[in-house]
């Protein structure tokens, strides 16, 4: 899951790529001119923006230009125009942007270019094994049995380079594999994510929909997406 911003001058367009990116698990901000993404850009320093090159106030390629200059361009970024000539295309690909995409775009391409930015784009991990606490030694074994004691607890076994376990109450342990594709790294998270919530909430969808950010609507989406077992999900509860 990704934040992303939108910058277009056009309400439809603005809201078609809500929809799509929205359902994709994505966060989405939305900014209809370059006052407005100046700000969005600072206040929820989005991991990807798809920038519109043609807009009233400023022109996506002078606001490409303005991040470039002032050290604000850490994240890729995708220009979009149904207007724009070859060397536009190239000048912003020279300034910094990752790719061009041409209106009217279609639902392929969108995701296509979105999956290859944000797969270029650094990682962001929630904790990583270097930064999870040290487990505590087992204790020894003493020469007489301890009072109850069954023998030495199993030891857990180590963790694979590039992969992050995390417990999971009532379902195990739940493996994060970073070597894997982007996409399917975000999809196994989400599938996880999703199945423990319905389970901490008795499957109540509303709750669940609260909790994600997600509207019921593209709450059920995502879940049939992932492949996530809703009824499997209640009986864990």
């Amino acid at each position: 899951m990704a934040n992303i911003l939108v910058v277009d001058d056009e309400l439809g367009i603005r809201e078609l790529l809500f929809e799509i990116l929205n359902d994709e698990g994505h966060s989405v901000e939305l900014a209809e001119n370059a006052a407005q993404a100046r700000q969005l850009r600072q206040r929820y320093r989005p991991d990807l923006v798809l920038l519109d090159i043609w807009m009233p106030d400023t022109d996506g390629v002078t606001l490409l230009k303005e991040w470039a200059a002032t050290g604000q361009l850490t994240m890729p970024v995708i220009m979009m125009s149904g207007h724009a000539t070859i060397d536009t295309a190239v000048e912003a690909t020279r300034i910094g942007a990752m790719a061009f995409l041409e209106k009217p775009i279609t639902l392929q391409k969108l995701l296509q270019a979105v999956d290859k930015a944000l797969t270029r784009a650094p990682l962001r991990v929630v904790a990583s094994a270097a930064a999870q606490p040290a487990r505590p030694a087992a204790p020894e074994a003493t020469s007489g049995p301890a009072a109850g004691a069954t023998g030495p607890a199993p030891e857990a076994p180590p963790a694979q380079p590039g992969t992050i376990t995390l417990p999971m109450p009532g379902r195990g342990t739940f493996t994060l594999d970073l070597d894997a594709p982007l996409r399917e790294a975000r999809d196994a998270f989400e599938k996880a994510y999703f199945e423990f919530h319905l389970a901490k909430e008795q499957g109540s969808m509303t709750r669940v929909a609260e909790k994600s950010g997600l509207e019921r609507t593209h709450l059920y989406r995502k879940l049939k997406q992932l492949g996530v077992d809703l009824s499997r999900a209640k009986r864990l509860a």
